[in-house]
């Protein structure tokens, strides 16, 4: 372990010479971007419990939620409409996905495995049908991402990524390098690669054809709970318990920007980028969205309606709109 830290003490010195300017340096000239003109566009409301999950439906259009009151909502963010009602084994679900094709939604969270649920189908009893469970996690589910309707990557506080095969239900392989909990995981535009972030504080970049390490990024203090690529998948955005957002740029191999917010009070618990990178969003525990200029590390100001910490935030591929979920029990689409 304590060769471990020297080494990297040696690589993060190394990467800080190799950091001749700032973003903030190179672009200083540029002009400021307006305030970020997003309201609320619609409460959706339906949850009894926290909201611990949020993500959009490839259709730029459909939403999945989870909720610690034991459900899963999909929802048509344009009408606002509940669209589909999934009653969940568990209650303790943290995190949630949907496929990109819009068949398929997955969940988990305190009761290690990952359900898969095909919504277009219903059991005997009317509910979803499941359509697969993946178990033999050592610790509960953290995060998980569809790469199609046969593949899904797994994240938990076993400190252990998963690839698994839907169709049988076997992992492809296994990933193992964090050393804590996996909090966090965003997919590459080309799905080829996916970051995740973890309680280590370290972020790691992860090639999906092979399940190897590739690159791993350190600059955090604390808990890593959230990263998000930008759409160019040339870097990506992170937010932390240590009150910070940053970016990194995988070309560089290191970080290239630091956020804060003026009080500086209150760490993030999700991300989310503009489609022109411009712009980074992270839900906090101050339950508001706070946005700022990527390229000169300015506060933009923040988004304020909810009642209590947001948990979770999605923006769908287009970038049009974004969704925010809360301990206030509700769901908000902003545009």
């Amino acid at each position: 372990m304590v060769l471990k830290t020297k080494l990297r003490c040696l690589f993060q010195k190394a990467q800080v010479g190799a950091a001749d300017k700032t973003l903030e340096d190179v672009c200083g000239d540029l002009s400021d971007i307006p305030k970020i003109p997003l309201r609320t566009k619609k409460i959706l409301k339906g949850h009894l419990s926290k909201v611990t999950a949020v993500h959009y439906c490839g259709d730029n259009r459909h939403l999945v939620s989870g909720s610690l009151d034991g459900k899963l909502i999909i929802w048509d963010t344009w009408s606002g409409n509940k669209v589909r009602i999934i009653p969940l084994q568990s209650s303790w679900v943290m995190t949630a996905s949907y496929s990109p094709s819009g068949n398929f939604v997955a969940c988990g969270g305190m009761d290690n495995m990952c359900t898969v649920y095909d919504v277009n189908s219903r059991d005997t009893s009317g509910a979803a049908k499941i359509r697969r469970e993946m178990m033999g996690f050592e610790g509960f589910l953290s995060c998980c991402r569809f790469l199609d309707d046969d593949k899904l990557v797994t994240g938990s506080a076993d400190m252990k990524i998963m690839l698994w095969d839907l169709e049988t239900g076997v992992k492809d392989f296994e990933c193992a390098g964090h050393a804590g909990d996996v909090m966090s995981m965003s997919l590459h535009p080309d799905k080829t690669s996916f970051v995740t972030g973890s309680v280590d504080r370290s972020i790691k970049l992860w090639d999906i054809r092979d399940g190897e390490c590739k690159q791993t990024f350190w600059g955090h203090d604390s808990d890593v709970n959230s990263v998000c690529f930008h759409s160019s998948g040339f870097y990506f955005g992170t937010g932390s318990d240590d009150k910070t957002s940053r970016l990194f740029d995988i070309r560089a191999d290191q970080q290239i920007g630091l956020y804060k917010t003026p009080a500086n009070k209150s760490g993030f618990t999700s991300c989310g980028m503009s489609t022109s990178g411009r712009v980074i969003l992270c839900g906090s525990d101050d339950s508001a969205v706070h946005s700022w200029d990527t390229l000169k590390a300015k506060h933009n100001g923040c988004l304020t309606g909810h009642e209590n910490r947001v948990t979770s935030l999605s923006m769908p591929d287009n970038g049009m709109a974004l969704v925010t979920g809360s301990w206030d029990s509700s769901v908000r689409v902003w545009n």
